[in-house]
């Protein structure tokens, strides 16, 4: 069994997130800060609310509690605007990111309809870790009005092509984010789900 932590940012229902993964195994605490131990196999950085609250929440108790519960390389989930967190800045807004990944969070082109919603297949670039199993071509279920511009593409592992290129998979070390929502994403997002669960195992 895996325990995994949910951090609520107390933006939205986090009802499907906790759901999806509970059907593949996993047990799920939600919780709200970083200050008691970390004894969670993984965590998930939900994709509901806006980058500026979303990191004071975080940033209330200091990056430094995030970094330390997670600093034993526990595997981190985040999903949309979880794995926009992972960036050092957002255009969506004035505070510092997590700064795990290097790279900045900007807005989607006026060209295109924001947000944008709905499914769109995945190119995938180079082997991942949660993309194990994944064929290329697959559709995942995308709700976003930002794409993410990390300063290498060597972290991005799968992108989705709508007019411009959105990286929609990224891996680094412990962490791994996905633009789109791998529980709305049918059977493809269930891979994925029991993939990170496997990462979370070792």
């Amino acid at each position: 069994m895996v325990n995994l932590a949910i951090f609520d940012y107390g933006a939205g229902n986090i009802f499907s997130l906790k759901n999806s993964f509970e059907k593949a195994g996993a047990t799920i605490d939600v919780i709200t800060n970083f200050e008691k131990p970390n004894v969670y196999s993984g965590l998930l950085l939900p994709g509901v609310g806006n980058f500026d609250p979303a990191m004071k929440s975080i940033t209330e108790f200091s990056k430094t509690g995030f970094k330390d519960f997670v600093k034993d390389a526990t595997p981190v989930l985040g999903i949309c605007l979880g794995m926009e967190m992972f960036f050092e800045k957002s255009e969506e807004g004035k505070e510092e990111g997590l700064g795990v990944i290097e790279g900045k969070v900007i807005v989607l082109p006026s060209s295109m309809k924001v947000p944008h919603m709905g499914w769109n297949n995945l190119e995938i670039k180079k082997p991942g870790k949660i993309l194990e199993g994944v064929d290329n071509n697959s559709w995942v279920y995308f709700v976003h009005s930002y794409r993410v511009k990390p300063d290498s593409n060597n972290v991005i592992t799968a992108e989705s092509d709508y007019g411009i290129k959105v990286p929609a998979v990224v891996e680094q070390d412990n962490f791994f984010g996905t633009q789109f929502h791998p529980e709305k994403s049918g059977s493809v997002g269930k891979i994925m789900i029991k993939n990170f669960l496997k990462v979370c195992k070792k």
